[in-house]
């Protein structure tokens, strides 16, 4: 990994698969909510999953790749961890977001030596105009610039690295720190999410759990599979909340 080329290589290897494979990342964790002179609460727990197959983009040089993935991902009551349906008599949005891709280039990925493993860390701070503006959703939007910080962090073993696989086992983290989301009503309220999750690249897809392969087959079952090509814009839970509730 003594170039950006390599180290996207190894980076692609332990995120997805080179040949093109399906790859299933499966996650859990909790979601806490801060606001100013209030005590953190653990209000949900969440479950989540991606499903992504990694191509070459040919127009963009040998060294560049399509990731194409749909993700979906579960509110939990805290204590149970069954799939909520309402949340405060509010009906809970999960997260379908379809696609979430990306496009990859060779740039130093961010790595520590952790001895047997290497970590990959990608720390993602976004900010642009909310698809959910405050005029035409007061209830729901926290304010015409959504803000939010994502913090990944992807391990790998380095004698998996070495090795000539297309794909090595993984696992990682990921914390986001986030607006309250557009369902929860929270208008302009102080405050927000905190998201505090870990998982693993699974063998498969049928290593998610009966319980949450039931819920997408009955739902969405085409999250059950990476798309086959490239489409933009990618849908957020923001952008998601809009369809289901056009501006009147």
């Amino acid at each position: 990994m003594t170039t950006p080329a390599e180290l996207l290589r190894s980076f692609a290897r332990t995120r997805a698969s080179l040949d093109g494979e399906e790859v299933t990342y499966w996650w859990s964790g909790d979601v806490y909510s801060w606001a100013p002179d209030e005590p953190y609460q653990r209000l949900f727990g969440f479950e989540g999953l991606n499903v992504a197959r990694l191509v070459q983009d040919a127009e963009a040089g040998p060294d560049a790749y399509q990731l194409l993935t749909r993700e979906a991902a579960f509110f939990l009551d805290p204590t149970s961890r069954e799939i909520l349906e309402t949340w405060q008599d509010l009906p809970v949005v999960h997260i379908w977001n379809d696609p979430a891709n990306q496009k990859w280039r060779p740039f130093p990925i961010p790595t520590t030596d952790l001895g047997r493993q290497v970590c990959f860390s990608l720390e993602i701070p976004l900010s642009y105009p909310s698809p959910l503006p405050v005029a035409e959703y007061p209830v729901h939007s926290a304010g015409d610039t959504y803000k939010a910080l994502e913090c990944f962090q992807f391990f790998a073993d380095r004698a998996d690295l070495a090795g000539p696989a297309p794909s090595v086992p993984a696992s990682m983290s990921w914390t986001r720190m986030s607006p309250w989301l557009p369902w929860m009503a929270c208008g302009q309220r102080p405050g927000g999410l905190t998201f505090h999750c870990r998982g693993r690249k699974l063998g498969s897809y049928a290593e998610v759990s009966e319980r949450t392969r039931a819920y997408i087959a009955d739902r969405h079952p085409e999250f059950a599979h990476a798309p086959e090509k490239w489409s933009e814009p990618n849908e957020t839970s923001w952008t998601y909340f809009r369809k289901l509730n056009p501006p009147k």
